[in-house]
């Protein structure tokens, strides 16, 4: 699965894009660039114009202002070059419920003109790939939300694609098929397939080579996992285990020595600058207020802690996006 513009190592080149609606911003002047071969994530909350930087970069929608490119065609003035060197599958199940699994197969190999001698031998790969061999005659709407999933992600590389576009593609699915989903991920990669994906699933996010943050329409943070953790994460985390948790955050968080505190889990992740001071306050609190035997402990920090910290500074001020991840 290469693509004809292989001279280039980047696969995606992104430069101060935006998208705005009316007054409203909903991707501000984003830079990025995206290694062949790479699982590139993008992570944010519902709303953070994710899905919209996705769209931009499939050519399905033109930006407002700034510069992209994708297998070296320019989201400007070459989308319809783009689509043909890209797969993409959407958050919204995408496929034809009344079709069969053969039926929805061959109609994508007629969008993405396979040629005939071809045809055969990619519909035997999805099928096998998407472990539906016994459902190939079963209507598409009796499958489960993983088989779903895997079949959409079939259809999406029919054509073999070097890069390959998935916007929050295993939401609403189980934990199991999620796990399974990005086995297939890791399989393409290893491929040399580009792989953008949108996520706001956090365990997912470790999955990824690098990530960029986004929220509310800008870039937050860009590297590696174990980048972000260390760079962007200066601060203790403690987890905390206690009675009736959601009651024990809003008191945590009134502790001059606690920077922030968050649900997770069954308990709470709690930030401080210094963690052997904040886990003596907090005890004492705790005891103090009737929230039960608490177990506190210093613990490695998790991306969510990232995210939350970063978000939490972005809110307080401004801060400038830095590349840390190459």
């Amino acid at each position: 699965m290469q693509d004809e513009n292989s001279g280039s190592n980047k696969a995606v080149l992104v430069e101060k894009l935006v998208k705005r609606f009316g007054s409203f911003y909903a991707v501000h002047g984003i830079s990025f660039e995206v290694n062949r071969g790479e699982i590139f994530g993008f992570l944010g909350p519902n709303g953070a114009g994710k899905s919209t930087t996705i769209r931009m970069l499939c050519g399905i929608l033109a930006p407002t202002d700034g510069k992209g490119t994708v297998a070296g065609f320019d989201v400007r003035t070459e989308a319809e070059k783009i689509k043909n060197h890209i797969g993409y599958m959407s958050q919204r199940f995408s496929l034809y419920e009344d079709l069969t699994v053969e039926e929805n197969i061959d109609f994508y190999s007629g969008i993405y003109q396979i040629p005939a001698g071809k045809k055969k031998e990619r519909k035997e790969w999805v099928i096998e790939m998407s472990g539906l061999k016994e459902h190939r005659h079963s209507r598409t709407s009796i499958l489960s939300g993983g088989w779903k999933q895997r079949l959409a992600l079939g259809c999406a590389i029919l054509h073999e694609p070097p890069i390959l576009f998935l916007d929050e593609p295993t939401s609403g699915v189980d934990p199991i098929s999620r796990r399974l989903f990005w086995d297939l991920i890791y399989d393409l990669a290893g491929q040399n397939v580009t792989v953008f994906v949108t996520t706001h699933y956090m365990d997912e996010a470790e999955y990824c080579d690098r990530l960029a943050l986004i929220y509310r329409g800008e870039l937050i943070a860009i590297g590696t996992p174990a980048i972000l953790k260390t760079r962007y994460m200066q601060e203790d985390v403690l987890e905390v285990q206690c009675d009736r948790p959601q009651d024990a955050m809003r008191e945590i968080e009134q502790l001059k020595e606690v920077k922030e505190a968050a649900l997770f889990g069954k308990g709470l992740h709690v930030v401080a600058r210094e963690g052997n001071a904040a886990a003596a306050s907090v005890r004492r609190l705790l005891e103090e207020r009737g929230y039960g035997p608490a177990v506190i402990g210093k613990v490695a920090p998790s991306l969510e802690d990232v995210f939350v910290s970063l978000i939490e500074s972005r809110d307080r001020a401004e801060q400038p996006v830095e590349d840390v991840g190459k």
